[in-house]
């Protein structure tokens, strides 16, 4: 029997609102912008991914952890957001995969949650209000104490994170587990000679990686800050814009380096900020959306053709600044607003929702088929 000590915790937002609950996780004070994510299952791929980076994440489903952790599952080495809310929390999960429960997982690696509250409220609060920034806290339970840092920490509007997550160095992708996680079987290079993608990590998600793989290409992953003349070194066959944290503005280098790519004329895909990244390198602007669009079952299509698909974003391309030579593939079907890009007479374009899903549906992975096709017709000319 594994005991367990309820403290009680405080959060508190922007706006002044209070919640009381009760601390799960690691003891202590966080800062970050509270959001929330619709999902009914993926908790864990949902805390490893580096998306999440700076946010305190709000669990609308309202059980947390009934299967545990397990290595398997994770998007990236550790735990990327600030920390977690709940309704409530599971202390013994049940699963032949798990290894620990979800509160041993945070409590390893440093990240303070809070369990009890009303999270449809909270939530509520966040779409009329928008996202906001707030603080969990064990130890500060004066609400005025805990609000002063609240309104001491930056906004994520014009907060570059992306350094924080990418990789520090190159490397070939290589998972010994990859037929495991098929919905598909692997598939075959047309030639002897694999397909080479160099992927610009902005924060990437490892199931991307997969999917790149399981489609036959080499992947060579590489530093956000990486000079395009670094990038040609690889000759790649196509460049990949990955998925990152914050105010996509921000990341000039990177932007730069795209725009840089672009004149080479290869093959190019962009997923969520690569998608922005991809926008801002064609002359398009990007603007926070109110609260953010973070779920499993965002509709997004064009022209009669819907898909279901796992997003997880704050900001958007603004329609109304794309150039003539850019046209829109997708719109997110809720609210309008951009979706999916693609240059007219260059083999790029980009998606801001996440067709690996993981977790999520599976509808859009055919992207990765159109981006492996684009690469094969271009090494053919």
């Amino acid at each position: 029997m594994i005991n367990h000590q309820v403290e009680p915790a405080l959060l508190v937002l922007e706006d002044g609102t209070v919640f009381r609950g009760k601390s799960f996780g690691a003891k202590g004070t966080t800062v970050g912008e509270v959001v929330f994510n619709t999902g009914m299952t993926g908790y864990q791929e949902v805390l490893t991914d580096p998306s999440y980076r700076g946010q305190i994440i709000t669990f609308t489903y309202p059980e947390l952890g009934n299967t545990g952790v397990n290595p398997e599952d994770e998007e990236s080495d550790s735990p990327q957001v600030r920390g977690v809310i709940a309704r409530n929390v599971c202390y013994f999960p049940s699963n032949w995969r798990s290894r620990t429960s979800v509160p041993n997982y945070l409590t390893e690696h440093n990240i303070p949650g809070i369990y009890g509250i009303d999270t449809r409220a909270l939530t509520r609060i966040l779409r009329s209000s928008g996202a906001m920034n707030g603080a969990i806290s064990s130890e500060i339970l004066d609400e005025q104490e805990l609000l002063a840092q609240v309104k001491a920490a930056p906004s994520m509007l014009g907060l570059n994170l992306v350094n924080e997550v990418t990789t520090k160095d190159v490397y070939e992708w290589s998972d010994p587990t990859v037929e495991s996680w098929e919905f598909r079987p692997v598939m075959q290079a047309e030639d002897s000679t694999p397909l080479t993608v160099v992927a610009i990590d902005f924060g990437i998600k490892r199931n991307i990686l997969r999917r790149l793989a399981s489609y036959g290409c080499r992947v060579i992953v590489v530093p956000a800050n990486t000079p395009p003349e670094t990038i040609e070194q690889y000759h790649p066959d196509g460049i990949f814009l990955s998925n990152g944290p914050g105010d996509p503005a921000t990341v000039t280098e990177g932007i730069e380096t795209t725009k840089a790519l672009l004149k080479g004329g290869k093959p190019m895909f962009g997923i969520c900020m690569g998608h922005q990244i991809l926008g801002l390198s064609l002359g398009a602007e990007t603007f926070k959306l109110k609260f953010g669009h973070r779920g499993l079952n965002q509709p997004a299509g064009l022209q009669q053709k819907v898909e279901i698909t796992s997003q997880n974003h704050g900001f958007a391309v603004t329609e109304e600044s794309l150039q003539a030579d850019v046209e829109i593939t997708h719109l997110n079907l809720n609210d309008r607003t951009v979706a999916g890009l693609r240059h007219k007479t260059l083999p790029i374009f980009s998606v801001q929702y996440h067709p690996e899903a993981s977790p999520g549906p599976h509808d859009a992975d055919y992207l990765f088929a159109q981006f492996v096709a684009s690469m094969r017709e271009h090494r053919k000319k």
